[in-house]
């Protein structure tokens, strides 16, 4: 069975995953390291991506910073999202050369990894026909949004799990015009621990992925590769798909 790293950094800036996640990946690239799943919670930010608008911001720009939320247009695919604490993101770094070549099914492993662990807590969410992601009705409680350059993929999912979603008012999220958001603890009415949800998630992505997850350190994954992960990415030909 192929070993995937598990990283679980737990609460960290935008900033800093999305340089865990280029370092990783241009390695992945060369092979010199194999797959990863970093996971996350981050500080409050709005991300944007490729195929985004800025107008789907509700507010200007420049008033985020006192409302204590980053922003961000980065290079996954997909329109606007908010991040905050006590929403569980998943970056797995994957060589999609071992997993078919297929960007499209590569997307929907990670809807039914997300469906099958928020079926666990007896949330019952499935797929909405036409768009990325997982869905309660008209109310999305989980967002996908990647990269993939040279079959290597970076970015990834994000599941609501306890979070505020007063931010996502900030915007018109996934640029779908009346789309509302959700998460496990509105669905339930009850507290889900993180931990039970991280626990759950990574089993159902080891079975979808046909991998078993190694949880490692940082130090650990670059210390075979310490001299090169100042290497910035090259330029390359990109993938990015999805609806965050």
């Amino acid at each position: 069975m192929r070993t995937c790293n598990l990283i679980d950094l737990g609460l960290v800036p935008y900033a800093e995953a999305l340089t865990l996640q280029r370092r990783p990946a241009t390695l992945r690239v060369e092979d010199r390291l194999g797959d990863v799943l970093l996971l996350v919670e981050h500080s409050p930010v709005i991300t944007l991506g490729r195929a985004g608008q800025k107008a789907h911001l509700r507010v200007a720009e420049s008033s985020l910073a006192a409302l204590g939320v980053e922003f961000y247009e980065v290079e996954r695919g997909g329109d606007m999202t908010y991040h905050g604490p006590g929403q569980l993101v998943g970056y797995p770094i994957l060589n999609l050369a071992d997993y078919g070549r297929d960007v499209h099914r590569y997307l929907r492993q990670l809807e039914e990894v997300l469906i099958v662990t928020l079926s666990g807590f007896g949330v019952r969410a499935g797929r909405s026909l036409g768009r990325t992601g997982v869905w309660i009705g008209d109310s999305k409680i989980a967002s996908l949004g990647i990269h993939v350059g040279r079959w290597v993929a970076r970015h990834g999912f994000a599941l609501n799990v306890n979070m505020d979603l007063s931010p996502f008012k900030l915007i018109i999220p996934c640029g779908i015009q009346g789309a509302q958001v959700t998460s496990m603890v509105q669905e339930l009415s009850r507290p889900v621990p993180m931990r039970e949800v991280t626990a759950m998630l990574t089993e159902h992505f080891e079975a979808e992925f046909g991998v078993s997850l190694l949880p490692t350190s940082l130090s650990e994954l670059f210390d075979a590769t310490s001299r090169r992960i100042g290497m910035s990415d090259r330029d390359e030909p990109a993938i990015v798909g999805g609806a965050q």
